[in-house]
């Protein structure tokens, strides 16, 4: 290698450092807030309540990341996006995360200049229909209507799961769950089909859900999951490390209600370093120390998160499933701090 080339090569990485390190969290600290891309509307997940509040499972990690970086999470601003919308908002800088029930796949990790954070929730396509249709399998809806997102990949799917089983299906293509909402209960389809987390919220928001019914048949994986743009790592590992402290943080039995007394008496050495009473974990980020505190006083641990807004005490009555700790049965893990 000649000493051009080796100079080439090296600038070549300066201007890669460089781009790698353009500060998202530079730039959300001199604005003063975080932006997130958000459902339009989707109960329990994210929507705006009678207060004039975004709420919702995907809002609260928009709140953690609000309180790691400025122990606030009013600090947290929501831009609502539809499906055909948010990739495009996150790429032109527009948001500076989506955290919206976007499933992870290999083309969208790979092809679209975005990174996929962590997934904060397990789900799984099905599809919804009203009791009185008599259907009682997936399997039974040959030749029906069913209501679909565009921009999904919901669409795909469906068409995998029919010709796989020999059946045949007419799409009825909708915009956003309002849309699909209003087209299945005039009706105009058969079934609705998304994440089983999706039609329990859109059913929770029926006249009378107890009319219909959510099918067995999981027809895919959907891990869901925050995203950031590719370059920026150290945002990328903030993010990331904000949903993993939540899991962390309820494996350790820390909560909203205990945080003060664990950090100022607990002996267990990983609860202090996840609360900054040991260690340099959050400088090494960008963060102060007690990055996870904020989270967990502001926010609460994944469990709370979960169960405040979709649990089975909610009007989406769902079950931590495979979103239960690793240790409780559930998939749901995260590497220690240390």
């Amino acid at each position: 290698m000649t000493v051009f080339t080796r100079l080439s090569v090296l600038a070549m990485a300066l201007v890669f450092s460089v781009t790698a390190e353009a500060g998202t969290l530079d730039d959300v600290k001199a604005r003063g807030h975080v932006i997130c891309g958000v459902t339009p509307g989707l109960a329990g997940f994210g929507a705006v309540n009678d207060q004039g509040d975004w709420v919702g499972f995907d809002i609260d990690f928009c709140h953690a990341v609000a309180a790691a970086i400025f122990g606030d999470t009013t600090k947290a601003k929501y831009r609502p996006l539809t499906s055909k919308e948010r990739f495009t908002a996150l790429q032109s800088g527009e948001v500076d995360l989506l955290s919206r029930n976007t499933t992870w796949t290999f083309s969208r990790d790979v092809n679209l200049g975005l990174e996929y954070a962590r997934v904060n929730y397990y789900d799984g396509q099905g599809f919804m229909v009203p009791i009185a249709l008599g259907v009682h399998s997936a399997l039974d809806l040959d030749g029906a209507r069913i209501c679909i997102q565009t921009g999904t990949t919901t669409e795909l799917n469906l068409s995998d799961y029919f010709r796989t089983h020999g059946k045949t299906f007419e799409s009825v293509v909708v915009g956003n769950d309002d849309e699909a909402r209003a087209n299945y209960l005039a009706e105009a389809c058969d079934a609705y089909t998304t994440d089983i987390s999706g039609l329990a919220a859109v059913r929770s928001a029926f006249p009378d859900p107890g009319a219909h019914i959510i099918l067995p048949e999981i027809i895919s994986k959907e891990p869901l999951g925050l995203i950031v743009r590719h370059g920026d790592n150290q945002w990328g590992d903030i993010v990331r490390w904000v949903v993993n402290a939540t899991v962390l943080l309820e494996e350790l039995g820390v909560s909203s209600a205990n945080v003060d007394t664990l950090a100022a008496e607990s002996d267990n050495p990983e609860i202090r370093r996840l609360l900054g009473v040991e260690g340099e974990f959050g400088v090494q980020m960008g963060l102060s120390n007690d990055w996870a505190l904020k989270i967990a006083s502001e926010v609460g641990n994944y469990s709370e998160i979960f169960e405040r807004n979709i649990g089975t005490d909610s009007p989406l009555g769902l079950e931590r499933g495979l979103n239960a700790l690793w240790s409780d049965g559930g998939i749901l893990y995260a590497p220690p701090i240390r």
